[in-house]
């Protein structure tokens, strides 16, 4: 969240997902980056998780969003525990990346294959910043 707010401070916005999607910050809703990574930090993963609708509400933030290229970036081990089509969901999505966990990324590898995802395995969080200064140079 914070690599995100960095570098595009004023056209962004920030879900967590487990069986419903919260929003910690919304495309159209100005909130310092403090803030979000505050509302993040108090998360805690419990429950199902649902992939698809995380990705069609990734999707209709986006939509108002004024940006000429539109990135979802999913932080996940694309995992999907209930019923739905998340493979359906991604494929569409306007560009999407994957961020998996290095030591659990096998079915994230698989999801990119079949969805045409870019995906970035980390080996913690300070890997996110140089993979950000990959996929949007300069």
């Amino acid at each position: 969240a914070s690599a995100v707010a960095w570098r595009a401070p004023d056209d962004y916005s920030v879900l967590a997902f487990s069986g419903n999607v919260i929003v910690p910050k919304s495309q159209d809703a100005p909130k310092p980056p403090e803030a979000v990574v505050n509302a993040l930090l108090t998360l805690r993963g419990h429950g199902t998780t649902d992939l698809a609708l995380a990705l069609r509400a990734a999707r209709a933030q986006l939509e108002r969003s004024r940006a000429a290229r539109k990135i979802t970036v999913l932080l996940s081990d694309c995992r999907s525990t209930v019923p739905g089509d998340p493979e359906a969901e991604a494929r569409a999505t306007e560009e999407l990346v994957i961020l998996a966990p290095e030591d659990d990324a096998e079915d994230a590898e698989a999801f990119a294959r079949a969805t045409g995802a870019k995906i970035f395995t980390l080996s913690g969080p300070s890997a996110v910043p140089e993979i950000f200064a990959q996929l949007l140079p300069g």
